[in-house]
């Protein structure tokens, strides 16, 4: 047996997610100074301004272009179809999470098995979001 109590295990996970969280907090600034340092590279290179400028404006003109074959009814149909779908897609989402949610609390079972024998495991992702300020 091991004389390390609940209390104790708790407190060494706390400091580790404080830890981790402050690592991640100092990696991120640590990546936006990186980005603005490769953004100024690129913005300091003539051949890559020029290009650049080009590149923008054949994108405009494929815009352009995209915007015209959206006037078109029958693809409207088939973005209107795919909105839809969408939907549908997100809100069963959000119901199977909620069914798997209570089937593992009911059954204390994260396992199913779908109408084809196959095993699917139900899983959690937790993440940290800071808190708002009252």
């Amino acid at each position: 047996m091991s004389d390390i109590s609940d209390v104790d295990i708790l407190l060494n996970i706390e400091n580790m997610i404080k830890t981790h969280v402050t690592s991640l907090e100092r990696l991120k600034i640590e990546i936006k100074k990186h980005t603005e340092e490769i953004e100024d590279a690129f913005s300091n290179d003539s051949t890559y301004k020029t290009h650049a400028e080009e590149a923008k404006k054949t994108a405009k003109q494929k815009s352009q272009t995209k915007q015209e074959i959206m006037k078109n009814p029958s693809v409207a149909v088939l973005v209107e179809k795919m909105k839809e779908a969408r939907t549908q897609v997100k809100e069963l989402n959000g119901a199977l999470s909620d069914y798997l949610r209570e089937y593992a609390r009911l059954s204390g079972s994260t396992e199913i098995a779908d109408n084809e024998g196959n095993i699917w495991n139900i899983t959690y992702s937790a993440k940290l979001v800071k808190a708002q300020k009252k």
